[in-house]
């Protein structure tokens, strides 16, 4: 039992029914407020929790750890503790938090460490160094290769065998809150003789979770499929935009570049692996067997239910997606192992995607691309508009969560406003 995820833990701070945030979760970010600099904090209901605050109260010392951690404006360094001492720091914290004030007791402090989330600017939570996106909803792959080659082609024949992945663009992965413009770029409308070039006329949200690298590895290193996942620190909503129409003409024959790269949006807080611990479950069965490499015994999934939700620059929001992680046919391990098995090195904050996560009922599908056909099923908003795909003015927004025996765990929202092309 991780000490922290106790479920008959209570806070003497606040914490609303149904909250993403209640003493079992404390996941970790980065916030600024006016006249400060950025530093670390935790979510505990409503609130932010300012950890240097704690830190310079001394409340961490015994754990040797410097203060200097926790007021730096990304959490790579406080990741870069290790596994043991990152631990040591969110059971103290649930110490700190808990109604039983024997040990800990920050109460008279909280006037300084406690600010409201509304009254806060959150910030990205680390710096990537590297990113990359997988492929590995085999629901989603199976659309996407229906739509384009036909249901006896869907999948190409390497997916049952690996998890599919390419490198992406980390300068563009921005936190939530901050608005997308629409991209520009070259197009091949359909029975055109050559290419035009504009603003995207297809623009798509993709539902996926992102995982955050926790250890470094050394050039030639492999991460071994049942040890990868010491090698992950946490998980986070991932909106990993696309432009449809980009995409389309540009991909053959080396894969996504303009059509991804113009921005990926996180949400703001990283749920610990081990907040995540007591909502393990199986994935889906693997036949056939993968390769001795990727081959892993236990529980590599989680059940984590997501959403995502249209809303329009007037009007009301719709949700137009219900999914779960635990839908995807490769594990983040196997992910992790087979990135690594050639010796690439990963460092401490890249960044880990899943690709789009659907489901096999349509009402579960990642990505407007299947909710919509391909522009042939378009979804009615409560505003009597459609949107085949993703309009200027329209707000994204991805929620995650886990619930079981009456404790939630959830991760925020990731959300993005679409502003115009800049002409």
């Amino acid at each position: 039992m991780i000490k922290a995820n106790d479920p008959s833990l209570k806070s003497w701070v606040e914490v609303p029914e149904g909250s993403d945030f209640p003493i079992q979760n404390l996941p970790f970010g980065v916030f600024k407020t006016p006249g400060l600099q950025p530093r670390l904090c935790t979510a505990i209901g409503t609130y932010v929790a300012d950890l240097s605050v704690l830190a310079e109260h001394g409340f961490f010392d015994d754990l040797q750890i410097d203060r200097g951690v926790f007021y730096q404006p990304t959490l790579n360094d406080f990741i870069a503790l290790g596994r043991e001492k990152t631990r040591a720091v969110r059971n103290r914290i649930s110490e700190i938090l808990d109604d039983d004030l024997e040990d800990w007791d920050a109460s008279q402090l909280a006037d300084y460490f406690l600010h409201q989330q509304s009254e806060v600017v959150m910030l990205m939570p680390v710096k990537v160094g590297d990113y990359t996106d997988f492929y590995s909803s085999r629901e989603h792959a199976t659309n996407i290769g229906t739509m384009f080659r036909g249901k006896e082609n869907a999948l190409m024949p390497n997916w049952l065998h690996l998890p599919v992945g390419y490198h992406g663009r980390a300068s563009s992965i921005i936190v939530s809150g901050t608005p997308v413009t629409r991209p520009m770029g070259q197009q091949m409308p359909q029975d055109a003789d050559a290419p035009v070039f504009g603003p995207s006329k297809l623009l798509d949200f993709e539902l996926e979770m992102g995982f955050v690298v926790g250890r470094n590895t050394q050039l030639g290193d492999r991460v071994a499929v049942n040890e990868a996942e010491d090698y992950i620190f946490g998980l986070t909503l991932f909106n990993d935009w696309s432009a449809r129409d980009i995409q389309k003409w540009e991909y053959v024959p080396l894969g996504p570049f303009l059509g991804k790269s113009f921005a990926s949006t996180v949400s703001p807080w990283i749920v610990t692996l081990d907040a995540l611990e007591p909502f393990r479950t199986s994935g889906p069965e693997q036949d056939p067997q993968p390769l001795p490499y990727l081959q892993h015994s236990g529980a590599h999934a989680f059940d984590i239910n997501l959403s995502v939700d249209i809303k329009p620059e007037q009007g009301e929001a719709k949700t137009v997606c219900q999914s779960n992680f635990k839908y995807l046919y490769w594990t983040m391990a196997q992910q992790l192992a087979h990135h690594t098995v050639n010796g690439c090195n990963i460092k401490v904050g890249d960044l880990m995607a899943s690709g789009t996560i659907s489901g096999p009922e349509a009402s579960s599908f990642g990505s407007m691309l299947e909710i919509s056909w391909r522009g042939t099923k378009p979804v009615s908003m409560p505003d009597g508009s459609e949107r085949k795909f993703i309009l200027d003015g329209d707000t994204v927004i991805l929620k995650g969560y886990c619930e079981k025996n009456g404790i939630r765990i959830g991760f925020g929202e990731a959300s993005g406003q679409v502003l115009p092309a800049r002409q």
